[in-house]
């Protein structure tokens, strides 16, 4: 393919495009997307999705699909080939791949962006674009944030932690580096705000944004149902081996984490519907106290049993939880080393969490100002 053929723009210029940045990883880009594409589904049914530049990606139909496509296509089935919503995937080895002949490298990259785009815009009137991080994120390989919305020529929404000084700080930084660019930023949302400061902080963030030149579209308060993992999660983040209970146990939320440090008949008193319990598999009084007061509660109180330092329950204790529907995993790590990478996990939505999805979209249909991002297209495009 020659160098004139090769695109540096799509070559649709009539869908919205709705760019998704964030100041950091985990912010909420995702989350944002998703409750963006299912409100503007109740405009128009002719919404797409893309995420041009992906880092965390699985195998689908043999090609590698960043994960945050795959959630997005199979809760909306949104009716675009799959590798057009994820057409860049950053392997370990991209960057130097990319360095090694950086200029025809980044024609060839950015060409398959845009005819990516083309796919996943084709008779949508919008396409939400999620990105990759801040925007600066990519620039090793010269297609940034910045960059790919330059190409793309979107519009962008920043989406900042909650608090007041440090994200707005971090928005006037991402929104230099996307007005460098040249690209127009909608507005930003301040997301995972403690609720019993939202009006506060709601109040603030307005002024010193409005002084930037920059909307506040809402402030997101934390929703902690948003955060409760399912057991599988877990067992990925500490890699576990599952013993007894994998069928039924794998998407058991987990509310609340116990270490049996203690007396088991001081953990067993502290057991409520949700709970995890991180003990040495040596420590069969632990184990015994779960297993009767899941027979004494008559209901499942206990999500999974977690069994550290690779130590085994002795056999005829196994074959007593075999016989129960406890969920129970073993690991290499100590009780501390588990319970300390829980508690730092980033819980992210899964196509399976079913739950979570209406309480995404309630949460943006409450507090973000649909109006002024529809608005920020004005009559320029049509359908």
């Amino acid at each position: 393919m020659s160098d004139t053929e090769l695109l540096t723009t799509p070559k649709n210029s009539t869908t919205k495009r709705i760019f998704i940045a964030a100041t950091r990883m985990d912010d909420g880009k995702t989350t944002t997307s998703l409750a963006l594409f299912a409100a503007l589904r109740s405009y128009t049914p002719n919404v797409g999705f893309i995420k041009p530049v992906g880092q965390r990606f699985v195998e689908v139909e043999g090609h590698q699909i960043d994960e945050d496509s795959v959630l997005l296509d199979k809760i909306f089935d949104i009716k675009v080939p799959i590798k057009a919503m994820s057409p860049i995937a950053i392997h370990p080895t991209f960057t130097r791949d990319f360095l090694d002949d950086p200029t025809k490298n980044h024609k060839v990259v950015v060409d398959q962006m845009c005819r990516a785009f083309d796919r996943a815009a084709f008779e949508k009137e919008y396409v939400i674009i999620e990105g990759t991080g801040h925007a600066g994120v990519g620039s090793v390989f010269n297609l940034s944030n910045a960059d790919v919305a330059r190409h793309l020529k979107a519009k962008v929404i920043i989406v900042a932690r909650g608090g007041i000084g440090r994200p707005i700080d971090e928005i006037a930084l991402n929104q230099a580096l996307f007005a460098q660019a040249g690209v127009e930023v909608i507005g930003a949302i301040i997301n995972k705000v403690e609720p019993d400061k939202l009006e506060m902080i709601e109040k603030y963030t307005k002024i010193a944004l409005e002084r930037m030149g920059v909307a506040l579209l809402g402030c997101i308060p934390i929703e902690n149902e948003l955060t409760v993992p399912k057991l599988n999660q877990i067992v990925e983040e500490v890699d576990g081996r599952w013993l007894n209970g994998r069928e039924h146990g794998a998407s058991e939320r987990v509310e609340q984490v116990l270490i049996g440090a203690m007396a088991a008949k001081g953990l067993v008193s502290l057991l409520k519907r949700g709970s995890l319990i991180i003990t040495p598999g040596d420590r069969e009084d632990i184990l015994l106290g779960a297993i009767a007061a899941e027979g004494i509660a008559g209901e499942k109180v206990v999500s999974g049993i977690i069994l550290t330092r690779n130590v085994m329950p002795h056999p005829e204790l196994m074959e007593m939880i075999q016989k129960t529907r406890i969920p129970v995993i073993i690991c290499q790590d100590d009780s501390y080393a588990v319970a300390s990478k829980i508690n730092k996990m980033t819980v992210k939505t899964q196509p399976s969490d079913s739950d979570k999805i209406p309480i995404i979209k309630d949460l943006i249909s409450k507090n973000i100002d649909l109006d002024v991002i529809r608005n920020a297209f004005g009559a320029e495009h049509t359908a």
